[in-house]
């Protein structure tokens, strides 16, 4: 069954893919609230669909929030062994990802999913390109 992707979803999806990364992926630690709660067995896409139920506030707060840990937590694990150090991704032969190839691969999901919300967008209202609208400037104290 096909799932309706939208920005929200797309928003709240990176938020957990931040989550994921910089928890359980880079040291075995919980992802926290809301990820640790979310019935996965029920909705295995719970990330993109129950963003329809929040609002754009609380999904930029959840993205915001979950970025900023990120960012506090790789700064910790550069200074406590740099990129080559060895995460808790394995593989099935039990070899383990290094931090750099961590952070590739959440590059590699960003723009993944920057691509799909640029489509959404122009489906939306007409833009392509990667230029912003001309009167558009980020929340002051957010991530930029």
């Amino acid at each position: 069954m096909p799932r309706t992707l939208t920005l929200g979803g797309l928003l709240k999806h990176l938020a957990r893919a931040e989550a994921q990364r910089f928890g359980p992926d880079l040291d075995d630690s919980a992802m926290g609230e809301p990820w640790d709660t979310a019935d996965w067995d029920a909705d295995p896409d719970w990330d993109f669909t129950s963003a329809a139920h929040d609002t754009p506030a609380q999904l930029y707060s959840l993205w915001d929030g979950t970025v900023a840990r990120s960012r506090a937590r790789l700064t910790a694990a550069l200074a406590d062994g740099g990129l080559d150090q060895l995460v808790c991704i394995a593989w099935p032969d039990g070899q383990r990802a290094s931090l750099r190839r961590s952070l590739c691969d959440l590059i590699e999901e960003y723009g993944r999913h920057t691509g799909h919300a640029d489509l959404l967008r122009e489906a939306v209202d007409g833009r392509v390109g990667e230029d912003p609208p001309l009167r558009w400037r980020p929340l002051p104290g957010g991530p930029n």
